[in-house]
């Protein structure tokens, strides 16, 4: 389970040719005990794993929905604990892996080998921590590897060669490409910069690539995914829960994975 079921699923599909998609929802975005039915959704509707987002109060790299989706969810008195007692209650039914998105304060306040061993016990597959730097994340990393949980880093476009370098040596799971620059939120278009980026990471990485950020569109998840691994797609999935559109919510997946819609 953990690191090595996450890598076994993303590693099927590459092997595959297959593009990987990877769902953004926000926990208790709509009530916590709805988070297991939708995870359930969108395995059924073909995402490869599901990225989990914790709320919290200073999201520095979220865009206006996800932030809203946030306070939405820390309304509905959401936290971390909360969540992964939703998570454990069917950890067995479940078989598409969850990646948790969070940020450092809360995870040092919960105490990072509390946060690991819990995060193990409800069946997380892999962590996100995006305003943590390289240079100060040992303590955090050594927790989640000793319960065999997959610390994925954020590659920026504004990162140097050797940094990024350094950044893929370092990720597990996969490598998130932050193909724009500036918090998640839909995007007209990318920069043809962002598809250099995605080669020049794909040539340095030894996981996946996944491009995240500024992706609304299953056109535009194809584009991006011709040039990596697949895509990270949040704050398109969180409106279209919002909205109730379940069905927009399938086509987009399917769409995006370059599989017909019935």
């Amino acid at each position: 389970m953990g690191k090595s079921k996450l890598d076994a699923v993303l590693k099927e599909k590459t092997q595959a040719k297959k593009p990987i998609f990877v769902p953004y929802i926000m926990a208790g975005d709509g009530g916590i005990d709805n988070l297991n039915k939708r995870i359930q959704f969108l395995e059924e509707a073909g995402a490869s794993a599901v990225e989990l987002g914790i709320p919290f109060s200073d999201s520095v790299a979220d865009g206006p929905v996800i932030q809203d989706a946030g306070q939405r969810a820390l309304a509905n008195k959401t936290t971390i604990g909360s969540v992964l007692e939703a998570l454990e209650s069917e950890k067995s039914q479940r078989n598409i892996p969850v990646v948790l998105m969070t940020y450092i304060n809360p995870v040092w306040k919960y105490g990072f080998e509390q946060f690991a061993r819990d995060c193990s016990q409800a069946g997380v597959d892999g962590i996100i921590i995006p305003d943590i730097p390289m240079e100060e994340e040992d303590d955090v990393a050594s927790s989640l590897t000793q319960h065999d949980i997959a610390f994925i880093r954020l590659a920026a476009m504004t990162s140097t060669e050797d940094r990024l370098e350094r950044i893929a040596k370092r990720s597990e799971g996969f490598l998130y490409a932050v193909s724009v620059t500036g918090t998640t939120g839909e995007r007209a278009q990318h920069e043809s910069d962002a598809f250099h980026f995605l080669e020049k990471l794909k040539q340095m990485s030894h996981v996946p690539v996944l491009a995240g950020f500024g992706i609304s569109t299953a056109e535009r998840a194809r584009e991006l995914s011709a040039v990596c691994d697949g895509v990270v797609v949040g704050s398109k999935i969180v409106q279209l829960f919002e909205q109730g559109d379940k069905d927009g919510i399938h086509s987009l997946i399917r769409e995006s994975i370059g599989e017909k819609v019935i």
